[in-house]
């Protein structure tokens, strides 16, 4: 039987923060190396609802979360048709020196390679980098629906091995939204001995409570700081922030205990600048540790946790046709979706 792919798929492509279009997007058939995969489900990331860092990229096919079903692969690809795959965004060379260091992530070919033309389409063509080196077989018993956490957790992963978390430390997580309940998640099975959760809306509060934070409270600006240092006997060694917000950083730094780690999850605008004092640095040896998206190593570990039953599909809070991508991302920019599941 001869099998007729696609030369065309429906994407979801960013013009601006209030244009999402749906389109027809052209496809070719996979060439050596490269896969062409029957998108499934694809979760929505929240770094996509940022106007100013997706301004620069736009027009952008949209998606970074997805999981498939391979449809055809061309000569040399290590994949069949049929099988269930986990899809990363990226891929990195393994050769240069950024590689060599395990910085994946600053790997030229890990910023050049794509998905074509994204996580929100009917159909993408993995490239065959990334089909090399981050296509990752799906087991049976593990759904879609828990698959599509594996790029956002990976991220977590990376975040906290880069902060040092280790057992039996206090973390603080200031943001609850799916990534700061992916940290609480995590530090919980990690072995922290103390996690503490921060956020604006109450629906998120009980969510830090369902996910394992033994304290959440409600606040903002320095009375964070103040409160997370009471509840964690004079400061975490771990405070994560994941807003994309300089008043967030500042909490977060005056929660950090002696000798601790503040983690930057979200970037900033670039011309946002956070005036330090160099002298509280020092005495306080505060180290400011930013993470910055994920590489093979991390998601081979997400999947491990999945594997290993961390119950990320409770934070699903929207599941929607990809007519409705649009919809989606508002909910998520406005905080009225936690984790939005779109199935092509």
């Amino acid at each position: 039987m001869v099998l007729t792919l696609p030369s065309v798929t429906r994407a979801a492509i960013f013009y601006g923060p209030d244009d999402i279009r749906i389109e027809e997007v052209p496809l070719v058939a996979p060439g050596p190396g490269e896969v062409l995969v029957r998108i499934r489900a694809c979760g929505l990331c929240s770094s996509e609802t940022m106007a100013w860092y997706m301004a620069r990229k736009a027009p952008a096919p949209l998606g970074h979360e997805p999981v498939g079903e391979v449809v055809a692969v061309g000569e040399g690809a290590m994949s069949a048709p049929g099988e269930r795959v986990f899809i990363h965004h990226h891929a990195p060379c393994f050769r240069c020196r950024a590689c060599q260091r395990g910085a994946y992530v600053h790997c030229e070919t890990w910023r050049r390679t794509r998905l074509v033309p994204g996580g929100l389409a009917e159909f993408a063509l993995v490239p065959a980098e990334v089909a090399a080196a981050d296509l990752l077989r799906l087991p049976p018993t593990l759904s879609a629906e828990a698959a599509i956490f594996i790029e956002p957790l990976a991220c977590v992963v990376k975040a906290l091995r880069r902060a040092r978390l280790r057992p039996h430390d206090r973390i603080a997580v200031i943001g609850l939204g799916v990534i700061g309940l992916l940290h609480v998640l995590l530090a919980r099975t990690l072995g922290a001995e103390r996690i503490v959760g921060v956020d604006r809306l109450p629906g998120r509060l009980a969510g830090g409570r369902s996910a394992g934070a033994d304290a959440v409270f409600a606040g903002s600006g320095s009375e964070i700081g103040e409160q997370i240092r009471e509840t964690t006997d004079g400061g975490a060694d771990v405070v994560v922030v994941t807003p994309s917000s300089l008043s967030a950083l500042r909490a977060g730094y005056e929660a950090v205990a002696p000798g601790g780690r503040l983690l930057v999850f979200t970037p900033l605008p670039p011309e946002t600048v956070w005036p330090l004092s160099v002298h509280d640095l020092f005495f306080r040896e505060v180290e400011i540790v930013p993470s910055y998206s994920a590489g093979p190593d991390d998601t081979r570990a997400a999947l491990r946790h999945l594997e290993e039953g961390l119950p990320v599909e409770t934070l699903i809070s929207h599941r929607l046709g990809l007519d409705r991508a649009a919809e989606g991302y508002r909910m998520v920019a406005e905080g009225r979706a936690l984790k939005v599941v779109v199935r092509p």
